[in-house]
């Protein structure tokens, strides 16, 4: 077989693993392991998601609902935008795939910062598009510097705020700068899975149908907790979303990832204690990093990321003690591990960890 050639030196995304892997390569009980590598819920899925799932069960012989009908009206009123702003995907991931589909090719790129997440140069590689990749500040976004970067073959920028796995934030001031100097015919993607742990979010909402080169990325993977279910979103104006539905597969959203993404978003209480739990969790842990002179970056997301000196080699000596983390070697930050924020109990376990690495 003659394969595409951009397949031969491209990456394969190495995702967090999971605990039931690391129990049986290490030979340790799943129940004492926790998991903190991902950014997922710790507190797990909304109850009124897992209702719903069950009582959604019996009806799984059914192909779900193409169009998302209730799932998207209940979120367009939510945002208080027009049901025809949004597309759904399998995750976040699918409307990152959806963009490269309708937009890159040969000779084409993308502009990104250093340090972003990963899949948005993996996806323009497969696409065989380039990836300009711009020097981070302060391990988070120079916008400045990618606007300067975009060239006549730029048709996508993509901007995770709060960043990936840095944890960084944009200020309003910068991102807005981006969005209106930014070249009509160039994509500005917008990637805020994180947004809902944020108390005072860049509302870029309004210009959804002013800026058709505008695209917002939103998940239910995070705060929602249902990131084994796979709902993420777009939100945009409704002439390039219905372009990106030609690229969209039909049913690409489950019946009952649908059903549980509806049940969850009006889970306010679940909502509230994932937020003061991941504030607290990282109260804690930039507290206890500076008692103990470990750097780590500041963040705004619900991880934090430490400097431990050989980041891979921490990760192996945690999953000894039953707790995964994530290495950032391939993000270039050999020295670095990204932590999720856990319960309080997890929280303090991966700390005092660390502390018996030394």
């Amino acid at each position: 077989m003659q394969l595409n050639p951009q397949l031969v030196d491209l990456p394969v995304y190495q995702p967090g693993r999971p605990l039931e892997e690391v129990a049986r390569e290490l030979g340790l009980p799943l129940d004492d392991l926790i998991k903190l590598a991902s950014n997922e819920n710790p507190l797990g899925p909304s109850p009124k998601a897992i209702k719903a799932m069950q009582q959604g069960a019996s009806q799984t012989h059914l192909y779900p609902d193409g169009n998302a009908f209730y799932l998207r009206n209940r979120l367009a009123k939510k945002l208080e935008v027009e049901p025809n702003n949004l597309i759904f995907g399998n995750g976040s991931n699918e409307i990152i795939e959806f963009v490269a589909h309708a937009l890159l090719g040969a000779e084409t790129n993308i502009v990104v910062s250093q340090y972003c997440f990963a899949i948005y140069p993996i996806v323009a590689h497969l696409a065989g598009a380039d990836c300009i990749s711009v020097p981070a500040r302060n391990h988070g976004h120079d916008l400045t510097a990618m606007l300067e970067a975009i060239t006549p073959d730029t048709r996508i920028v993509f901007v995770a705020n709060p960043n990936n796995p840095t944890g960084t934030l944009a200020s309003k001031n910068e991102v807005m700068n981006l969005m209106e100097n930014l070249p009509d015919q160039v994509l500005f993607v917008l990637d805020e899975a994180y947004l809902e742990f944020l108390d005072d979010p860049v509302n870029m909402l309004p210009f959804i149908n002013t800026k058709p080169n505008l695209l917002l990325m939103r998940t239910f993977s995070k705060i929602y907790g249902l990131a084994g279910l796979r709902v993420g979103y777009g939100i945009g104006h409704p002439a390039f979303i219905s372009v990106l539905e030609k690229v969209r597969q039909p049913f690409n959203l489950n019946a009952m990832a649908q059903a549980a993404a509806l049940a969850a978003l009006d889970d306010d209480i679940h909502l509230h204690q994932t937020r003061e739990t991941n504030k607290a969790g990282l109260k804690y842990f930039e507290s206890e990093f500076e008692k103990l002179g470990i750097e780590f970056v500041p963040s705004h997301a619900n991880f934090i990321l430490a400097r431990v000196g050989d980041g891979q080699q921490t990760f192996l000596d945690l999953q000894k003690c039953g707790i995964i983390t994530r290495p950032m070697g391939g993000y270039q930050l050999p020295e670095w591990i990204r932590i999720t924020v856990g319960t309080a109990e997890q929280n303090e376990r991966c700390l005092n960890a660390l502390i018996d690495l030394r």
